[in-house]
């Protein structure tokens, strides 16, 4: 089965639909898939809830698709970088499930591992657990949160062999394992693909049964949020 994609537009062809769930990896604009996003953008594809730690930054990440309206619905742990994201759900324009981070996490990699819910001391007492079961175990008191799958998963890896199997760099690895590991499909952006058999297997961090379509982007921007530059004196 060749999973290796020539574009990120041929590499979401057939999959991305309108109307579905996507996970989309990254923290801040750290372990973003560029390319993926961008080609998501032009793909038009519109009423989309993405499940991410937060949209990027206005005109970068999903930022873009924010500005363009194709989503509808975050599902995500912080807003502070993106005042077009801001905007919008205080208009009443984008729908918002605020989640705490640890518990986003959990959510995907539970959902990656089909465990439908999980429960956490995470949220008791707050909006968070309202709606929610609680429950007791050893005279403390849980909230019960379903698990999250997508209809695809957008993932921003270093290197990739040719079957997939996925190694992450750094601190841009965050929420990419958890994404790709609940996407029904996952696509994934590296910026370097290797043979089979070159990666050590101890080195792995996604297996690549868990990975179905790769796209090369070798000199991808990275930009970061906010640079700060202290001048000498």
């Amino acid at each position: 089965m060749n999973k290796v994609y020539g574009s990120a537009q041929e590499a979401l062809a057939g999959v991305v639909q309108d109307g579905q769930t996507l996970a989309v990896g990254g923290f801040g604009l750290c372990g973003i898939p560029e390319a993926l996003i961008a080609a998501l953008r032009d793909s038009g594809k519109k009423n989309l809830t993405a499940i991410s730690n937060n949209a990027g930054v206005d005109g970068f990440g999903l930022g873009q698709l924010l500005e363009t309206r194709q989503i509808k619905k975050m599902i995500s742990s912080y807003v502070g970088e993106n005042k077009e994201f801001e905007r919008q759900y205080l208009a009443g324009e984008l729908e918002l499930e605020f989640t705490p981070q640890g518990t986003l996490a959990e959510k995907l990699r539970a959902g990656g591992c089909g465990i439908p819910a999980f429960f956490t001391k995470t949220g008791v007492g707050t909006i968070v657990a309202e709606g929610k079961e609680i429950r007791e175990f050893d005279g403390e008191k849980y909230v019960m949160e379903r698990s999250l799958v997508a209809d695809v998963a957008l993932v921003k890896a270093w290197k990739a062999d040719k079957s997939g199997n996925l190694v992450y760099r750094f601190t841009s690895r965050n929420f990419n394992p958890m994404c790709a590991m609940a996407g029904k499909v996952t696509i994934v952006e590296v910026e370097e693909i290797v043979e089979n058999g070159a990666l050590d297997p101890d080195q792995i961090h996604t297996p690549g049964i868990y990975v179905h379509r790769i796209v090369l982007n070798k000199n991808p921007e990275k930009r970061i949020e906010q640079r700060t530059i202290t001048t000498k004196a």
